[in-house]
């Protein structure tokens, strides 16, 4: 399920899974820059999701990632597919504890935004059949991951993610 709106105010203590389009000459190379990136209060991140700037997952995330990477049982598990939701290059969190950050570039963006916009959410076949309220909350994700790396790969942007609490 990704977040809009109220549903981004949910507690703090809960999982989410936040991506951030960021411009290629903005990047840098420290994962306490990184980590700032994802400080901002709620009403900026609820701006940008509704721009979509930045797209957020819920608890799901795992499931979303099984979705799409799912698609490549017959070769490697890389590529587009791969790379929607937990895909890219790992920089490792200044807290120790914390999952790495994971880092598209530009280039990858668009191919996982080619892969999105012709790929239609029925054609996905998930690795179990989901009970109609999964079935729901996965056809919005595709969606909002859809309108969000579109609009990423048509200003040139990477994407940064990370796993918030």
């Amino acid at each position: 399920m990704t977040l809009r709106r109220s549903r981004a105010l949910q507690s703090l203590m809960s999982l989410y899974f936040h991506l951030r389009a960021v411009p290629p000459s903005a990047l840098r190379n420290s994962a306490t820059w990184f980590q700032r990136l994802f400080e901002d209060d709620w009403d900026t991140v609820r701006r940008r999701l509704d721009r979509h700037l930045d797209e957020m997952l819920d608890q799901r995330y795992a499931d979303q990632h099984a979705l799409y990477a799912g698609q490549a049982q017959d070769g490697p598990q890389d590529g587009p597919q791969a790379d929607v939701v937990l895909g890219g290059r790992p920089v490792t969190h200044p807290v120790p504890e914390h999952p790495p950050f994971l880092i598209l570039t530009a280039a990858q963006v668009t191919r996982v935004a080619d892969y999105l916009g012709s790929t239609g959410f029925e054609t996905l076949r998930p690795t179990a059949p989901p009970d109609p309220e999964v079935h729901t909350i996965l056809a919005a994700a595709h969606r909002d991951l859809t309108a969000f790396y579109t609009r990423t790969a048509g200003h040139g942007d990477a994407v940064v993610k990370c796993l918030l609490r």
